[in-house]
C-alpha cells in the first residue's frame, strides 16, 4: 500500500509570515509513530530551518504532488493551489473578504477541498487549534510598548519606556520578566501622578482577552465592575501603584435601542435592534484593549462621531492607545482604517482632521491594529499550535476525499471546518456564491 503523505507548504502569501503549524518534533512523531511521510517546501524566512526538518525525517521539496493532504497557516495565492488536493489554512473566506474571493473561486474550479482552522470547533463553540493566545500576549505586550512611547513624546517619564516590542525578544519569558520589573517599579515607585488612576479596558470573552489579562494581572492590579467606574472616578480616591483593570461584558456595552436589558439570545438573532452603550466609558480609559468578534451587522463600540465629539470638548484626554486585536478595518472600533504590521505597527487616528500619521504623534488615540500578532512569537505559537493540531493529522492524513462531504472519515470537529469539498461550497457556506460573483463583476 502506497505510503500517506502529508506536505507542509512555504509560506508565499505574507512576505513577514515566520509560524508554522507543525514544528519538527511535531513532524518527528507523525513519521516515527504513525508512518506518515512528511514532505517541507523549502524556506528561507521559516522559523525553523530546513536542515531541522531534515533531521527529522522529513524530505526537502518544493514538489508537493505526491502530498494528497497539504498544510500552511495563511491564504495559498490563486496561482499555486494544485488541482484535486485537500489543503488545510487560514482562508479568510467566511466573511466574504473581497481579496480573498479569488483565491475561493480557483478553489472550486480546481476542485479542491478546503478545511479552515478557524472553523475547528467542539459543540460548545470554543475553537481547538488557535493562535488566539499569542494574538493576546502580542497584542497586550505592543499596547503596553505603544503605552510607554506615547508618554515619552509627551513628555511623561513613565516604567514603560523599559519595554520593548514584543519581536525584539526571544521568548514570552523574557518579556514577562521584563513586565514583572516593571510591576516592581510602580509599586515601589508609582506611576506619574497625572496617569492615575491608570484604567485598562478589556473588551471580548475569548482566548485573545484572556491572554491580554494574563500579560497586565503580571503588574499589580485592581479589577474594577464596568458599572461602578463612574462612581470610582466620582470618588478620587485611587492609587498610582497599581493598574485598574475593567472586564466589560456584553451587558455593559449593548443596550436595546428601544431600550430594555441586554438579552443575549435577541442580540444573536437581531443584532441591527440593538446599539453601543460603550462609549460613555472612554473618558475613564487609558487603554482599550478590543477583542470582540464583529461583523457588520453588529453596532460599532467606537464610532468616529463619538470621538470627533469628544476631542472637541477634551483637550487633554486620559485615552492613549486603542490596541485593537480584532483588527477589523473600520469595525468595531471605527478609527482601524488599516492595519499595520510588525515593521510599522502604530498610527495616530486625529478625529478633529480625520488626519492618519504613522507612530505615537498626534492628538487622537494610538491605534495598534497588527492583523498578525502572533508573527512577533514565531517559536513558541507554531509550538503551541501544532500541540493542538497533531493529534488530528493521522486521520486527516488518511481520509478517502472522494467520498461524499457527509461520509467523510475526518475528526468530528474538522466536519464543519470543511469550506469546500472536491470543488463544491459546502451548505453552509452556500452564501459565499454571492461574494464570489460580486468579485466578478
Amino acid at each position: 500500500m502506497e505510503k500517506v503523505c502529508v506536505g507542509i507548504k512555504k509560506e508565499t502569501g505574507h512576505v513577514d509570515e515566520r509560524r508554522v503549524v507543525l514544528t519538527p518534533d511535531h513532524v518527528k512523531k507523525l513519521i516515527k509513530e504513525h508512518d506518515i511521510a512528511v514532505i517541507v517546501q523549502p524556506s528561507k524566512l521559516r522559523i525553523f530551518k530546513d536542515a531541522e526538518y531534515r533531521a527529522a525525517g522529513a524530505t526537502i521539496s518544493s514538489n508537493l504532488e505526491s502530498c494528497k493532504v497539504i498544510l500552511g497557516v495563511k491564504e495559498v495565492p490563486a496561482k499555486e493551489l494544485m488541482a484535486d488536493k485537500t489543503y488545510l489554512f487560514f482562508s479568510h473566506t467566511i466573511k466574504g473578504q473581497k481579496y480573498n474571493m479569488g483565491m475561493l473561486k480557483q478553489i472550486l474550479k480546481k476542485k479542491i477541498t478546503l478545511i479552515d482552522y478557524e472553523l475547528v470547533k467542539r459543540d460548545n463553540g470554543r475553537r481547538v487549534v488557535f493562535f488566539g493566545d499569542y494574538a493576546g500576549y502580542v497584542g497586550m505586550i505592543n499596547a503596553l510598548w505603544t503605552f510607554g512611547k506615547r508618554l515619552k513624546w509627551e513628555g511623561v517619564e513613565n516604567p514603560f519606556e523599559e519595554l520593548q516590542q514584543t519581536c525584539t525578544y526571544d521568548s514570552l519569558a523574557e518579556i514577562k520578566k521584563v513586565i514583572k520589573n516593571i510591576g516592581k517599579k510602580i509599586k515601589k515607585e508609582g506611576l506619574p501622578n497625572q496617569l492615575a488612576p491608570l484604567v485598562v479596558g478589556f473588551t471580548g470573552f475569548g482566548r485573545v482577552s484572556k491572554a491580554s489579562q494574563e500579560i497586565i494581572r503580571l503588574l499589580p492590579s485592581i479589577n474594577i465592575p464596568a458599572d461602578e467606574l463612574g462612581e470610582f472616578y466620582r470618588k478620587g480616591k485611587f492609587s498610582n501603584g497599581v493598574i485598574y483593570i475593567v472586564e466589560f461584558k456584553k451587558s455593559d456595552m449593548l443596550m436595546k435601542k428601544e431600550g430594555g436589558n441586554f438579552d443575549s439570545y435577541l442580540y444573536r438573532k437581531y443584532p441591527d435592534q440593538f446599539t453601543s452603550k460603550f462609549e460613555k466609558f472612554i473618558p475613564y480609559l487609558s487603554i482599550i484593549v478590543n477583542g470582540i468578534y464583529w461583523e457588520p451587522q453588529f453596532p460599532r463600540l467606537v464610532t468616529l462621531s463619538y470621538m470627533k465629539q469628544f476631542y472637541e470638548f477634551n483637550p487633554n484626554p486620559k485615552l492613549r492607545v486603542i490596541a485593537d486585536i480584532s483588527c477589523d478595518i473600520s469595525g468595531s472600533i471605527e478609527l482601524t482604517t488599516k492595519s499595520t504590521t510588525s515593521e510599522n505597527p502604530v498610527y495616530v487616528y486625529e478625529p478633529l482632521t480625520d488626519k492618519v500619521t504613522d507612530g505615537v504623534e498626534g492628538f487622537g488615540p494610538v491605534i495598534l491594529a497588527q492583523d498578525k500578532l502572533p508573527i512577533e512569537l514565531p517559536k513558541e505559537s507554531s509550538q503551541s499550535f501544532g500541540n493542538a493540531l497533531l493529534q488530528y493529522i493521522p486521520q486527516l492524513a488518511r481520509a478517502d476525499y472522494s467520498k461524499e462531504r457527509l461520509e467523510l472519515n475526518i475528526p468530528k470537529v474538522f466536519k464543519k471546518a470543511v469550506i469546500a469539498h472536491q470543488g463544491e461550497l459546502a451548505k453552509r457556506y452556500h452564501h459565499l456564491h454571492a461574494y464570489i460573483d460580486k468579485k466578478e463583476r
